[in-house]
């Protein structure tokens, strides 16, 4: 079962976000692992909401999503802030026909970064 907070609500589509003791939970990692997910991009975090946060969306089947490092990456590299990149990552995009977390999740890795080249 997700923690309270990866809990998607759909009444107001706001996509879920996991906090770092949610993540010690989920990925059973201790909290020092976890920030270095996060130092090193394997997570996509922001602490715009209060506490460090992350788009629950980026975890699959109890691991960082792998896809996602090299993806944040390029959109990093770009000039786009963490934040401007989670925002890409987690909402539709036009030339995707759907977010570019959904792609990826859909082993669309080349066509997600060839889009994303277009983000700076």
């Amino acid at each position: 079962m997700q923690p309270e907070s990866a809990q998607h609500d759909a009444a107001t589509e706001s996509p879920a976000w996991l906090t770092v003791p949610d993540l010690v939970d989920l990925l059973g990692e201790p909290v020092g692992r976890i920030h270095r997910l996060i130092q090193d991009h394997h997570l996509p975090a922001t602490r715009r909401n209060g506490p460090v946060q992350v788009p629950a969306v980026c975890v699959r089947d109890g691991q960082p999503m792998s896809e996602v490092r090299g993806t944040l990456m390029v959109l990093l590299d770009l000039g786009l802030t963490e934040d401007e990149a989670i925002d890409w990552l987690i909402n539709e995009d036009d030339a995707l026909g759907t977010t570019p977390m959904e792609a990826l999740r859909q082993n669309r890795k080349a066509e997600v970064r060839r889009v994303a080249q277009t983000q700076g």
